[in-house]
C-alpha cells in the first residue's frame, strides 16, 4: 500500500473515531435542571456543527481515496498540473493547485 494511501486512511478513521465520540456526547439526555438544560442545548449546537463538518472531511476523504485508486489523486482538477506535496500534506482531499485554488 502506498503511503499517501496509508496516510489518508489514517486520516479517516481518525476523524471517524472524532465523528464517533461527537455523536456519542450528542445522544446523552439533559439534566432536569432548567439552567443546565440551556447550556447544554448549546453545547448540542457547537457538537452539531462539528458532526456535519467531520461527515463533510469524511466524504472529502472517501473521494480523495477514491482518486488515489483510479490514479488521479494530487493532479489539480483544473488544470491537471501536479497539488504540491506540502499542500496535500495540509490538506490532503485537496481537488486543485495553489495557483488554481
Amino acid at each position: 500500500m502506498s503511503e499517501q494511501r496509508q496516510q489518508l486512511l489514517d486520516l479517516q478513521q481518525q476523524l471517524q473515531q472524532r465523528l464517533s465520540a461527537v455523536q456519542r456526547d450528542l445522544r446523552q439526555g439533559h439534566d432536569a435542571d432548567s439552567a443546565e438544560q440551556a447550556q447544554q442545548r448549546e453545547n448540542d449546537e457547537v457538537l452539531q456543527q462539528l458532526e456535519q463538518q467531520l461527515q463533510r472531511e469524511l466524504l472529502q476523504l472517501h473521494l480523495a481515496l477514491e482518486r488515489q485508486q483510479r490514479g488521479d489523486y494530487g493532479l489539480c482538477e483544473q488544470c491537471g498540473a501536479a497539488i504540491a506535496p506540502a499542500r496535500l500534506k495540509l490538506l490532503p482531499f485537496a481537488l486543485r493547485c495553489q495557483h488554481c485554488a
